[in-house]
């Protein structure tokens, strides 16, 4: 194995929460409510991507001002994202890593402003050698674009990888690239088919990575 490419909102920061924590709270100010299994059919998926705020004027009957909503949503949005640290296990992973000189990468579908943004308030930005964005290539997840690009970027085949993911369709596109997959669903995606996941955690804290090391090699499954 010679690289470690991990997903972003929900694997490194959860990101995932505040967002629907803070639309439910916008539909319930409007009398309405967001289903949980409607949300996470969103999550990680840029072919199909889910719109919060046209699903709740279809339930209203109405337009509502855009502008409005989406400013306060990410006011309070981005106060909840603020006072979470990274998720556990992630940055033992990335030290881990580091002495075993593997190389390091990001796949996720969010914006790179977005993504970067986020790693360089962290301090985690100088630790990846690739970044790889929903806005850098054609296909998002499900389809296995955008880790196509990161091994690309890195150099390395896709049995020479491990993928990190906590979304379906994040674990269908390292799949269908062809790279050893690790599930580590978060509080929203736990309940979803994640089946075709390599080695399930709940935490990255819970398997030290010279152990799923040797998982990998030996390519064996593996449920923590």
């Amino acid at each position: 194995m010679k690289a470690l490419i991990f997903d972003f909102d929900g694997l490194i920061l959860d990101t995932e929460l505040p967002a629907y924590v803070t639309w439910q709270a916008i539909y319930q100010e409007h009398g309405c409510h967001l289903p949980r299994d409607v949300w996470v059919t969103r999550i990680g998926n840029m072919s199909a991507p889910f719109n919060p705020m046209a699903y709740l004027e279809e339930q209203l009957g109405r337009s509502l001002d855009r502008d409005a909503l989406v400013r306060g949503y990410r006011r309070q949005c981005d106060a909840l994202i603020a006072r979470n640290a990274v998720l556990p296990g992630v940055e033992g992973y990335i030290g881990d890593a580091k002495q075993l000189r593997l190389k390091l990468g990001i796949a996720s579908s969010s914006p790179r402003a977005w993504v970067t943004g986020h790693l360089t308030r962290l301090g985690l930005r100088g630790h990846f050698d690739t970044v790889q964005c929903g806005d850098d290539v054609a296909r998002g997840k499900p389809e296995p674009d955008l880790y196509d690009a990161a091994l690309g970027a890195l150099s390395v085949e896709p049995d020479e990888a491990i993928a990190f993911e906590d979304s379906q369709n994040g674990l269908l596109a390292a799949k269908r690239a062809g790279v050893f997959c690790v599930a580590v669903p978060n509080p929203l995606t736990r309940h979803l088919p994640l089946e075709a996941a390599d080695v399930r955690l709940s935490s990255l804290a819970d398997l030290p990575l010279e152990e799923l090391l040797h998982l990998a090699r030996s390519g064996r499954a593996q449920a923590c």
